[in-house]
């Protein structure tokens, strides 16, 4: 039987998603966002999730669509503050205890997800040392310096944007679109991308930015 990872919709590529499972979201200033995927995984309507996404409250994402929805348990993030001048729904959310938030330094952040991706379960590094981050974890000092442990993040299911995809799931990104979506893809048990079309040939090697061995499920959705 032919590889063919393509879906015929965003609510399709939910399939199998359970409550607390953790996220990833791409996207980064305002590029990659997988804002119809987001759309369908409130549609869906798993809860008790676990977002790992570079901002909490960024305005061209719909996270704080499932944050307001009631279906997020926790975020992981390097940012939590938005630019408007009053709370977010995040924000607020945290204020009064109602949702967790672990925040990453955004290098760790992405280490962490790429460590997830490799199989390496944690990894020292100097960043956030005798800082807040830092308090209660592991301490040592590697060639003279104090270096704290953290921990992969791997998760359950990764929600990409991309521009084009083949049938075998190889993916191509636009510009800025790549940021934390192949590290994500690694790390995650069944990873979808939204794209603005596929294609039944396959995507020339040396065009592909994203393996389809990375990728389960592709979705066109348009511009």
């Amino acid at each position: 039987m032919a590889i063919d990872k393509r879906v015929a919709s965003c609510a399709a590529a939910m399939e199998g998603v359970r409550d607390g499972a953790v996220v990833f979201v791409s996207g980064f200033g305002g590029a990659g966002f997988a804002n119809k995927l987001l759309v369908a995984l409130r549609e869906h309507g798993a809860k008790e999730l676990t977002l790992v996404v570079n901002s909490a409250t960024h305005r061209a994402s719909l996270t704080h669509e499932l944050i307001a929805n009631g279906q997020v348990r926790k975020v992981i993030a390097s940012a939590g503050r938005g630019r408007e001048p009053g709370l977010s729904v995040f924000e607020q959310l945290l204020k009064d205890g109602r949702i967790e938030f672990e925040c990453v330094p955004q290098g760790t952040f992405a280490e962490r997800i790429r460590a997830g991706g490799a199989g390496i379960p944690a990894f020292f590094t100097p960043v956030a040392y005798g800082t807040d981050l830092a308090k209660g974890k592991e301490v040592r000092t590697i060639n003279g310096r104090d270096c704290v442990l953290e921990h992969a993040i791997s998760g359950d299911l990764a929600l990409l944007r991309a521009d084009i995809a083949d049938r075998f799931g190889n993916l191509v990104f636009r510009h800025a679109q790549m940021n934390f979506g192949p590290a994500m893809a690694t790390a995650a048990k069944l990873a979808v991308a939204e794209v603005r079309t596929t294609q039944d040939e396959p995507i020339t090697p040396e065009r592909v930015q994203l393996s389809g061995v990375f990728v389960d499920r592709v979705v066109a959705v348009g511009a």
